[in-house]
């Protein structure tokens, strides 16, 4: 089965997507996020003023959790933003990179990194592996301008996930509430980032998401999203004015951009595996994809109301009377918990009506 479909993409302004600087075209309706698989189509997106920034760097209030009212709110708007921008890969990439620089080894919050916000600074805007995000800034402001209770940390990951599911892809298990950074002095050194193009590209992904606490086989996952968008010289120096999408693995098209570090998922042993097995199945792609998308959003975050932890006999338990039903900590019920509770408590109470009957 092809790793991507192929074909010419002729394409006006657009923007850019994920990690390692990967980029954007257009999108049409749920059907291009799939398994290493990715249809070209004409992008007509309007070009953004290279002049001051049009977003605020203002700090949402400490320690305030997002809103779920607001937050469910600016998810439908960032889905109208989708449709008519055609946004989707630079948002997905604006919330990894965001959440990217977490350094599991540092346990202060927040100079261990991670989904925080601190990209909405100009001082992290002007790293270089995050050219054109302010572009992202731009089209999301005005959504936090609307929604001031949820704060950058969330609506980035909100604006990511969401991107990737509107695209088609898989449902992505997120949590909200994460704390922004109030300063750019918080922000992280540059440096934390991955690289498209360095010496030894398998040995670079490992050490860069090694770091995050990622493994091989999210490396991979996460590196599929990849399919979603094309790369613009101007920005990352990577790519053509005329961007082609064929197989990856073949190689069949001498035009095809692969970057050294895709490719490296088809020549490192223990990165073939689970590439060679994503490009045959793409539900196993669209479950460990969204896994690790969920994990990788948040890296490095604060919650607030900070999670507590459950003591090892409220797990069992839980445990237990989850597995009654069906369930299990790694499965959801096909049903609703409370109201299978409701039935047997209703079959119950009628047996026992029966018996004294």
């Amino acid at each position: 089965m092809d790793m991507l479909m192929h074909g010419n993409i002729p394409r006006e302004d657009d923007e850019e997507s994920s990690f390692c600087r990967s980029e954007e075209l257009r999108l049409e309706p749920a059907s291009l996020f799939a398994a290493f698989y990715c249809l070209g189509a004409k992008s007509s997106l309007r070009r953004f003023s290279s002049g001051g920034a049009g977003y605020s760097t203002v700090s949402s209030p400490k320690c305030a959790a997002s809103s779920p009212e607001q937050l469910k709110s600016a998810r439908e708007d960032i889905k109208e933003l989708l449709k008519t921008t055609f946004c989707h890969p630079i948002l997905v990439r604006l919330g990894w990179h965001d959440a990217g620089t977490y350094n599991k080894n540092i346990e202060e919050w927040p100079q261990r990194g991670g989904a925080n916000g601190s990209l909405r600074f100009e001082i992290e805007l002007k790293h270089g592996a995050n050219a054109g995000l302010v572009n992202a800034l731009k089209l999301l402001q005005p959504i936090k301008d609307k929604y001031s209770s949820v704060t950058y940390a969330d609506l980035f990951q909100l604006a990511s996930a969401t991107a990737i599911e509107e695209a088609g892809g898989p449902k992505i298990p997120m949590k909200y509430g994460r704390v922004d950074v109030t300063g750019p002095e918080q922000c992280p050194e540059e440096g934390r980032l991955p690289d498209a193009g360095p010496p030894s590209p398998a040995a670079h992904l490992r050490e860069v998401f090694y770091r995050m606490g990622l493994n091989d086989k999210e490396i991979v996952a996460l590196s599929g999203a990849h399919t979603l968008g094309r790369s613009r010289p101007d920005r990352s120096g990577w790519g053509k004015p005329e961007t082609k999408y064929t197989d990856i693995k073949e190689k069949r098209d001498e035009d095809l951009l692969v970057l050294p570090t895709d490719a490296a998922l088809f020549e490192d042993p223990s990165f073939k595996e689970y590439a060679e097995k994503y490009a045959e199945d793409k539900d196993a792609f669209f479950k460990d994809y969204a896994e690790a998308h969920a994990k990788l959003s948040n890296l490095g975050a604060k919650f607030d109301p900070t999670e507590k932890e459950l003591s090892e006999s409220m797990k069992q338990k839980i445990r237990a009377e989850y597995e009654g039903f069906g369930g299990s900590p790694d499965k959801p019920l096909q049903s609703n918990y409370f109201l299978n509770i409701m039935i047997v408590i209703a079959v119950l109470a009628y047996v026992t009506s029966l018996v004294m009957n």
